[in-house]
């Protein structure tokens, strides 16, 4: 196994063609993050990588400019045909694999490569139509949209010459994995492709994963915990539960400017943090799973762009967002799961910046921080916010956005 170097390595190392090097300056990338430099001395060669990395280390980046190099270098000889990718992303979430296929068509802006998005929560008509247009190089899709095409016979995989699986672990934990070995087994043998599989742990099923679908893969990886503790800053404030809404709403409103995620771990309690949130005068959006996907799709677009300044969120954002400029992380109730506060807080401190995270820690769930301080290796800075920080929330200025759902009805019985 080899650990990314600390040396900082520059894109000029590597030989990359024209058109894609051309992006990565117009990008203004200019030196490897870890798990690049690790990963692009031997997928660049062609081998099998296996890698350890979360989410905001730059390892999509590092995936795509192999996928792109390589189509570069290696024209088809043959007539190409409709539908048959040359290589096959597969992410777990559609806002993962929606973010990597827009960062896929960033990187193939002064090349003629074409990428498609599979996904499901959205028009299959128009996707299919997507994959009708022209010969495809790049599918990026989630597992179950992506059987459905293959299942009808508008998408077909024997051609494909890089496959990567990108978040195998969060594929393991959503039960995805069935459905992505059906997939795989449509794709060439493991000999006659390049595969590149990416994980938050090497967990034993990952490993195994990886020795199945890889053929003697290298393993690289960038200590998750390190990089949380050098991007961010991080502390948590020890309230009540009854103090949690009104330190909230004094942290969003403080001045200065702010592009900040609020985390909570139900659905409910999101839909209604974010609707006191904006009866308080702050405008925010919501993001879970309940969502329609084309106003997730929406509401993410409107928070990039600062449109809306704060979102509300529960886990399904904790992966795969990648959103520059955001400041400031609020765990408003602290994960279950060590891992998951990892993947939030990747969501500030990217590309080069110093990043905010605020955790609540009240009677409730205060329980959750020894094993989050385990995962880190480091304790948190806990302390009591200061008075001003817990005054009041104002009263609500707004009408309830939220509709009161009718009680459900008896079913009515023949007799």
């Amino acid at each position: 196994m080899q650990a990314a170097s600390e040396t900082r390595t520059t894109f000029d190392a590597f030989e990359l063609r024209q058109p894609l090097r051309e992006a990565i300056d117009a990008l203004g990338f200019t030196h490897c993050t870890p798990i690049q430099a690790a990963s692009l001395r031997h997928t660049l060669r062609g081998l099998d990588v296996t890698g350890k990395a979360q989410t905001g280390t730059g390892k999509t980046a590092a995936f795509l400019i192999t996928i792109i190099n390589d189509l570069l270098g290696n024209a088809p000889d043959e007539e190409r045909f409709l539908a048959e990718p040359r290589a096959l992303v597969i992410a777990p979430t559609r806002e993962l694999a929606s973010q990597i296929a827009a960062d896929a068509r960033e990187l193939t802006r002064f090349c003629d490569l074409h990428v498609v998005t599979l996904v499901g929560g959205e028009d299959y008509q128009r996707q299919h139509r997507a994959l009708d247009a022209q010969a495809v190089d790049i599918v990026v899709a989630t597992p179950g949209r992506l059987l459905d095409f293959v299942r009808g016979d508008n998408l077909h995989l024997g051609l494909v010459e890089l496959l990567v699986l990108d978040e195998a672990d969060r594929m393991l934990d959503m039960g995805f994995i069935p459905q992505v070995r059906q997939i795989v087994a449509r794709t060439p043998r493991k000999d006659c492709r390049q595969t590149l599989l990416y994980s938050a742990t090497f967990a034993p099923e990952v490993v195994e994963l990886a020795s199945r679908w890889a053929l003697d893969p290298v393993m690289v990886e960038v200590d998750p915990e390190q990089v949380a503790a050098e991007a961010v800053e991080q502390k948590v404030y020890l309230v009540t539960a009854a103090e949690k809404y009104h330190l909230l709403y004094n942290l969003l409103t403080e001045p200065g400017e702010k592009k900040a995620l609020v985390f909570s771990n139900r659905r409910d309690q999101v839909r209604r943090l974010a609707d006191d949130l904006f009866r308080n005068g702050v405008n925010c959006g919501v993001l879970s799973g309940e969502i329609p996907q084309n106003k997730r799709t929406r509401t993410l677009q409107d928070f990039k762009s600062g449109a809306i300044p704060v979102l509300v969120a529960t886990d399904v954002a904790g992966r795969g967002l990648h959103i520059e400029d955001v400041t400031h992380v609020i765990n408003y109730t602290l994960p279950e799961e060590p891992d998951d506060y990892v993947h939030r807080i990747g969501r500030t401190g990217r590309a080069g910046r110093i990043g905010a995270s605020i955790s609540f820690a009240c009677e409730d769930d205060s329980f959750l921080l020894p094993p989050i301080e385990q995962k880190l290796g480091a304790k948190l800075e806990c302390l009591h916010p200061e008075e001003t920080l817990l005054t009041p929330a104002p009263p609500f200025q707004r009408q309830s956005r939220l509709k009161d759902k009718p009680p459900p009805r008896r079913r009515s019985r023949r007799r």
